[in-house]
């Protein structure tokens, strides 16, 4: 399992970044293992299963790529992201992506754009019961 890093350490050095004055908002997201299947949850099925943890990782090469790719969104000024690995629990981390930018619409965007990339191109996760 990975360090995590703060998220208040990364708010701050944002604000240090020479790009700070044309961010009008940070936006985080914040993943983490819960005991709902994703099938559940997605509707897919009803399994009745109760997840206990999580086997978790991803390729480093094609999350780079989508984070350049992120970087060149109009108006996107900051991407900041951490993935753990590992054998993870019920409650732990699984990502954690600041995105900073000009308007919020394009925040939003950016932040759906990466880790829907990331979550269907790039990290292997397997459910354990």
């Amino acid at each position: 399992m990975a360090q995590r890093p703060s998220v208040d350490e990364w708010l701050e050095e944002a604000r240090r970044e020479e790009s700070a004055g044309r961010i009008g908002m940070y936006l985080l997201h914040n993943g983490t293992v819960r005991e709902t299947p994703k099938a559940d949850v997605r509707g897919s099925e009803v399994t009745g299963r109760t997840v206990t943890g999580m086997k978790f990782s991803y390729d480093r090469e094609k999350v780079s790529r989508f984070v350049e790719k992120t970087k060149q969104l109009e108006g996107i000024y900051l991407v900041k992201l951490w993935l753990n690995e590992g054998l993870l629990g019920v409650g732990d981390d699984i990502m954690l992506v600041l995105i900073g930018g000009d308007i919020r619409p394009r925040v939003i965007d950016a932040l759906n754009y990466l880790v829907g990339s990331i979550k269907s191109e790039c990290v292997t996760e397997e459910e354990l019961y």
